[in-house]
């Protein structure tokens, strides 16, 4: 047997056993994920695993050669670069064809990897109309539908506040956000639903996800106010949060994205502790 055979057992060992680690924790009915950035200050490495420990099941918001890494630690990269930013998304039709080609590129790059969700945007409104907006959103996204349909990647596009956050940010609520899902009326084409910046912009979280379920394919997480840890320093209860979106049979990703205040990797465990339902 040769030196890099070896190696290659030793390492797929070494894998076995995190995933076996994790799967063992993974008690719960929701696929608990963590969102890259939110842990900069640390190697990817370290908190993969870590997650794997605490029985996360991927990693949000990594690029496409930080998957390797993800995967070594048992995890898989639970939503990646799709096309456009925040501030230039689909809601201008002169973006549609760079961001054509940006999806297209990245929807097959994820279908290759068997990674199942990349993300996108509205853009910011400046000036524009809202259903000018939306129409424009629903032509664009209408130009990649299929090419996600025929390489089984959803597409989701992310709900953010404009009152904080993210000012002028066109696809700010539920209803608008729903509105251009409705008119790409794709089961590859969804919401990306931040619970944070909802509550900030709308509130009546649990009341709108059941009503709206079927056009959301991603969740993230993110105390109010400050996005900190989902503690009782904050508006909602995580807990009965997680329970009311496990009973809807959510099949997806629930991904926290909180900035934390104390140890990261506590904050985090208490996190994946509190909505394990």
């Amino acid at each position: 047997m040769t030196r890099r055979s070896l190696f290659e057992i030793a390492g797929g060992l070494a894998l076995a056993g995190y995933a076996s680690a994790a799967e063992k924790s993974r008690s719960g009915r929701l696929k608990q994920s963590a969102c890259r950035w939110c842990y900069k200050d640390m190697s990817l490495d370290d908190l993969c695993r870590h997650g794997a420990e605490i029985g996360l099941t991927g990693i949000d918001l990594v690029s496409y050669d930080e998957w390797p890494t993800v995967r070594k630690y048992g995890l898989v990269p639970s939503m990646t670069p799709g096309a456009g930013t925040i501030s230039d998304g689909w809601n201008r039709k002169e973006n549609h064809d760079r961001l054509e080609r940006e999806m297209r590129e990245n929807v097959q790059r994820a279908a290759a990897a068997k990674v199942s969700n990349v993300i996108t945007f509205s853009g910011l409104r400046r000036g524009q109309p809202d259903a000018e907006g939306q129409e424009n959103c629903i032509a664009g996204l209408n130009r990649v539908k299929k090419i996600a349909e025929d390489h089984d990647v959803t597409i989701c596009m992310e709900l953010l506040n404009s009152k904080i956050d993210h000012h002028d940010y066109q696809c700010d609520h539920t209803a608008w956000g729903v509105g251009v899902m409705k008119g790409v009326d794709s089961p590859r084409v969804k919401l990306l639903y931040d619970i944070y910046h909802m509550q900030i912009m709308e509130g009546d979280i649990i009341r709108t996800i059941r009503e709206n379920m079927q056009y959301i394919a991603h969740f993230h997480t993110g105390g109010v106010p400050g996005r900190h840890e989902l503690d009782d320093t904050q508006e909602l209860q995580w807990r009965t949060v997680a329970t009311a979106i496990a009973d809807l049979n959510y099949q997806g990703y629930f991904a926290h994205e909180f900035i934390p205040t104390h140890d990261p990797m506590t904050s985090l465990s208490d996190a994946v502790k509190l909505c394990t339902v």
